[in-house]
């Protein structure tokens, strides 16, 4: 169990108890007083290193209640977790994706994740294969590539109406060199923001501040122009989703003083790691990244000549059981 389990007190009991922010709604820019003890208890309770949110657990298909727990309680913190299962000669070879797929749509059953977003480079089991590849409705695309990846948060050019809030990123092969992820909670950058610009952070919030084009795939397919907030309050439960690119091709930012303000600083604070709270990990075989869709990087890499990098991705348009 990790340092974050272990100072909100988790043993094996129920993990929804770990998120025991102040009552009232944070996000909710006319409510001071929540967000005052919110921000406290977020940045006290932070961790500090990648280490201190990695958990080892027996296996994706049945962990156990306290494995559980302490990925929960993790996310309950900072949005994400990272597991280690043991690794079996299947899971790292030339069919590891298919044996795979299952296990993870297994796993994330446990967590309430059911509905797997319908995304073009999925198989069948929903379950989408990040690696270098020629294949037609990938090759245009950077995460296939072995070039780096800026911040961003999963399916950022989706409408707010349908969001991703969670995924899980699993390795079943790593690179020979490279391909570091940088991983930020959005409430770190929702908090900066706030702080520094009441009307930075409302801007933010515009319901047209971040506008996606239009865009035509090689087979034809039309993904619509979305336009939104980066940061959503969801109207049910008042958690926060967010939805950002540092990209500077193929988006339109609201065009006004604030919002070019708010996107510099966010560049500051993730381009130019002016966040002291970023934490970085590499993920060996059988790790993953369990989260609420954080906001994340990647490193360049090289391959090993024959079995390349391999990770395993899923998305959810719910969150985290518990978190």
């Amino acid at each position: 169990m990790s340092n974050v389990a272990e100072s909100l007190g988790i043993t094996n009991a129920d993990a929804a108890s770990a998120r025991s922010r102040p009552c009232g709604n944070p996000f909710d820019l006319a409510d001071e007083k929540s967000y005052a003890a919110w921000r406290e208890w977020k940045l006290s309770s932070y961790p500090r290193r990648a280490a201190e949110i990695r958990f080892d657990i027996s296996g994706l298909l049945a962990p156990t209640a306290g494995e559980k727990a302490a990925l929960v309680a993790a996310c309950a913190v900072c949005n994400m977790a990272i597991y280690r299962v043991p690794v079996r000669p299947e899971t790292t070879g030339a069919d590891a994706a298919a044996v795979l797929g299952g296990e993870l749509r297994q796993f994330a059953s446990h967590f309430a994740l059911g509905i797997v977003e319908d995304h073009r480079s999925a198989g069948d089991d929903g379950i989408v294969a990040i690696e270098v590849t020629e294949q037609a409705s990938k090759r245009a695309f950077i995460p296939y590539t072995k070039r780096a990846l800026n911040w961003h948060t999963d399916g950022y050019y989706n409408p707010p109406d349908v969001p991703i809030r969670s995924m899980i990123l699993h390795c079943a092969r790593p690179a020979r060199e490279g391909g570091e992820n940088a991983l930020l909670d959005p409430e770190i950058a929702y908090i900066r923001l706030r702080d520094a610009s009441r009307a930075e952070i409302a801007a933010m919030m515009h319901p047209e501040a971040m506008i996606i084009p239009e865009s035509v795939e090689e087979d034809g397919r039309v993904r619509p122009t979305s336009t939104g907030p980066v940061f959503i309050v969801d109207p049910v439960d008042g958690n926060l989703t967010t939805r950002y690119t540092a990209r500077t091709r193929n988006i339109h930012w609201r065009d006004d003083a604030d919002t070019r303000a708010a996107v510099a600083r966010l560049d500051r604070l993730l381009g130019h790691e002016e966040e002291p709270l970023i934490l970085k990990y590499r993920l060996e075989a059988g790790e993953g990244l369990l989260s609420n869709n954080v906001l994340h990087t990647r490193t360049a890499f090289e391959n090993e000549d024959e079995a390349g990098r391999l990770l395993l991705r899923a998305r959810y348009r719910q969150r985290i059981a518990g978190t």
